[in-house]
């Protein structure tokens, strides 16, 4: 039982990658004081864990049923859309994720879609609800947006300090962390759509 907590925490905390969301904030992280920053966050996980408790909750019944679609369809769309986020951002960087962000003022309110709630996450949720009883899901859920939610708060801590003796240094730091994540979410990708073909028959 406790490696299926381990494994289901380390699979939502590598989802979440709060080194690669800190790209896709980082006009919040560049222009929003540290107290506001804290604030967003906080909203937009509470919406988050909501809908990721919800689909744990109602796992693959909620897709077999009610939206009369294959969960293992959802699995490989959800793989293809990181997928692709993790090979624009090894060969393009930052660039690749600032095109995915909207307004900065429109983002404050439903923070941080894709990479919050998307295919991958939501899908991880679903598994999670299927490893795991209801409380235990929602405690790992709930456990691992507070995770990622100090260490965003802290890595905006860290930027407003450093951004003017060291921002080169903090930016190459940023975009090497970055890349080495995106890897990482790549790889992530790949499971889940293999997981997707083998639910289908495709592939043994």
């Amino acid at each position: 039982m406790e490696e299926a907590y381990l494994r289901s925490f380390a699979l939502f905390f590598a989802l979440f990658n709060p080194f690669l969301m800190s790209i896709y904030l980082l006009d919040l992280i560049r222009g929003l004081p540290t107290p506001t920053f804290a604030r967003v966050l906080i909203r937009g996980s509470v919406i988050s864990a909501c809908v990721f408790v919800l689909f744990a909750w109602g796992g693959e019944a909620f897709f077999r049923d009610y939206l009369q679609v294959r969960f293992a369809s959802f699995q490989i769309f959800g793989g293809i859309v990181f997928l692709l986020i993790g090979l624009r951002y090894v060969f393009s960087g930052a660039a690749a994720i600032e095109s995915l962000r909207d307004n900065p003022t429109a983002m404050a309110g439903s923070i941080a879609m894709p990479i919050m709630i998307g295919p991958g996450t939501v899908s991880a949720a679903v598994v999670i609800g299927t490893r795991l009883p209801l409380g235990g899901a929602a405690v790992v859920i709930v456990g691992t947006l507070v995770l990622t939610v100090s260490i965003l708060v802290a890595m905006k801590v860290a930027h407003d300090k450093l951004k003017e003796r060291h921002a080169a240094m903090t930016d190459r730091y940023i975009d090497l962390v970055g890349r080495m994540s995106a890897l990482l979410i790549g790889t992530i990708a790949i499971d889940m759509i293999l997981t997707g073909l083998q639910s289908t028959g495709f592939i043994d």
